[in-house]
């Protein structure tokens, strides 16, 4: 049986961290800060902006909600997100997406401002995490993956890891964060002839195609890590679960995060931990 790789521990680990960082910036004058951009009562929205609004109100990060009608107009929306950009007092900003479709979001996009950019989706984000500098902030999910690894002790120097989706969100940005830390990397796709020989041959197996329940005992080997990023509601058997089949998984691998209550469970965190570092480097 394999052992199970807990988000909540991770997450409680962070935000222990979180706590004390946040207390010491409030020592200086600094109280870190979240906008949350959102247009429109979407329900998905709705149920994070909760999530990140508790997660804040635990480590002591002051949120600033700023909601728009579903029927914004451009100019009143572009002019919203450049008062953020430039709100001194906003150290973060996380902008729902994706927008209604009379707002352009690839130009709202390219004029977030990359250091405010806590959810990683600007170039200049994502331009950081290619080139492993201080720009920006990693995509939130990609990060959480990481966390866990860190956290279980999992050292990815030397090993083989396939990573099933090449998404902004998580496949290509996990890629480069896991080699930047020596791993060497496969990375698979809709085009890949054969998926279930890449990843039975690697030792970290990170699940994030996006399709529920795609990965099964075919694609696994004894004694591998899975990260299993996926989470979608499968309506045939009434529950939740990721792109990985657990129950046929957990007999062969070593160790694999469960869904729900793995990787999802520390992306909130990993939010706010990026207001915090947002809020440290506009103090410096």
């Amino acid at each position: 049986m394999a052992e199970l790789l807990k988000g909540a521990p991770v997450a409680a680990a962070l935000n222990e961290k979180m706590a004390a960082d946040a207390a010491a910036l409030k020592e200086k004058g600094v109280i870190p800060t979240l906008a949350i951009l959102r247009v429109g009562e979407r329900d998905d929205d709705l149920s994070y902006e909760r999530g990140a609004m508790k997660r804040c109100g635990q480590v002591g990060v002051e949120v600033k909600n700023v909601v728009l009608p579903v029927d914004v107009d451009s100019d009143t929306f572009f002019k919203t997100l450049d008062e953020l950009n430039n709100d001194d007092s906003v150290h973060g900003i996380l902008m729902f997406r994706p927008l209604p479709k009379q707002l352009d979001g690839e130009k709202a996009r390219k004029c977030l401002a990359p250091e405010k950019d806590v959810d990683g989706c600007t170039d200049g984000s994502l331009a950081g995490v290619f080139t492993n500098t201080v720009c920006g902030f990693p995509p939130c999910t990609a990060q959480a993956a990481m966390e866990i690894l860190h956290y279980y002790g999992i050292d990815p120097k030397g090993k083989r890891v396939t990573i099933v989706g090449r998404s902004l969100v998580i496949g290509r940005p996990v890629a480069m964060m896991l080699m930047h830390e020596n791993a060497t990397i496969t990375i698979c796709h809709t085009r890949t002839k054969d998926v279930p020989a890449e990843t039975r041959g690697a030792e970290i197996v990170v699940a994030a195609s996006g399709a529920m329940e795609s990965i099964g005992a075919e694609h696994l080997s004894e004694g591998q890590i899975v990260i299993d990023v996926g989470i979608g509601w499968n309506e045939e058997k009434q529950k939740l679960c990721g792109d990985v089949k657990f129950e046929e998984a957990e007999p062969i691998v070593s160790m694999i995060t469960p869904v729900p209550g793995g990787v999802g469970n520390v992306t909130t965190s990993v939010l706010v931990s990026h207001v915090i570092e947002a809020a440290k480097r506009a103090a410096k």
